[in-house]
């Protein structure tokens, strides 16, 4: 089995805050190699109107309550927020957090986020080109900004639309992130080398993320052999981490 990096996504709905410090603790002291969360302003299972909160907000406390992982929203609507804006949003936690932001971005998907915060809900095609729009533009801003970020921070593109939302992962993306099961990843991926190839880009140039449920962890093996390099479960609260710890035994056996 290929080696691999562990990350946890816990779910920022039905929790209260002082579940979710005390897992970031937990998921870190097991060692986890990324921390994530979300970017919806309801829930998305369960009751629709229950406990909820907002995912920058809660990347900027994991910055300062952590001090190892990688930590991200994944992944962060580009309809929600001015791209400039939210590139110098990325920079600060970036300092806060001693350079370990991942910027990952996506289409959005979610029409009651779109229209009760005010932002329409515009069709699949005008929501892509406004990520097209966002990459670049956050791309330019992070240029820019001074002091620049403290790490890498790189661009992560969440999706695996084969037409449009992989193109603009060959284009703009370092980091690409997918779910399964595990054949549509391994299309998904191989379609991924395509788009890459066509621009004259090294596919091996896009760290391949994958984001598994808790049930899929048995398969991990035919993710890593479609090209992952970056394992994330993703845990309800009250976040039992075995998943997780189980990844981790995984990884380090090699």
């Amino acid at each position: 089995m290929a080696r691999f990096a562990v990350g946890a996504q816990l779910w920022p709905q039905h929790t209260t805050i002082e579940q979710l410090t005390d897992a970031w603790r937990r998921a870190e002291e097991v060692g986890v190699d990324s921390l994530w969360t979300w970017d919806h302003f309801f829930p998305i299972t369960g009751d629709p109107d229950g406990p909820n909160f907002e995912g920058w907000s809660l990347l900027a406390a994991k910055a300062v309550v952590t001090s190892r992982p990688r930590i991200g929203v994944l992944v962060t609507s580009a309809a929600y927020r001015n791209p400039n804006l939210l590139a110098d949003m990325a920079r600060t936690i970036d300092h806060l957090s001693g350079g370990r932001v991942v910027l990952a971005l996506g289409a959005g998907w979610a029409q009651r986020d779109y229209v009760e915060y005010g932002y329409g809900f515009p069709d699949a095609r005008t929501r892509l080109d406004h990520l097209a729009t966002t990459l670049e533009t956050v791309r330019d801003r992070l240029h820019r900004l001074n002091p620049p970020s403290k790490g890498d921070l790189p661009i992560m593109v969440g999706g695996g639309g084969e037409q449009v939302t992989l193109r603009l992962v060959a284009a703009h993306a370092d980091w690409w992130n997918a779910f399964g099961p595990a054949e549509r990843y391994a299309r998904k991926s191989g379609i991924l080398d395509e788009r890459c190839r066509e621009i004259g880009r090294d596919p091996a140039d896009v760290v391949r993320t994958a984001l598994l449920q808790p049930h899929e962890i048995d398969d991990v093996g035919a993710f890593l052999d479609a090209g992952a390099r970056h394992v994330i479960v993703s845990l309800a609260p009250p976040y039992d981490l075995e998943p997780v710890e189980r990844l981790i035994a995984l990884a380090a056996a090699g």
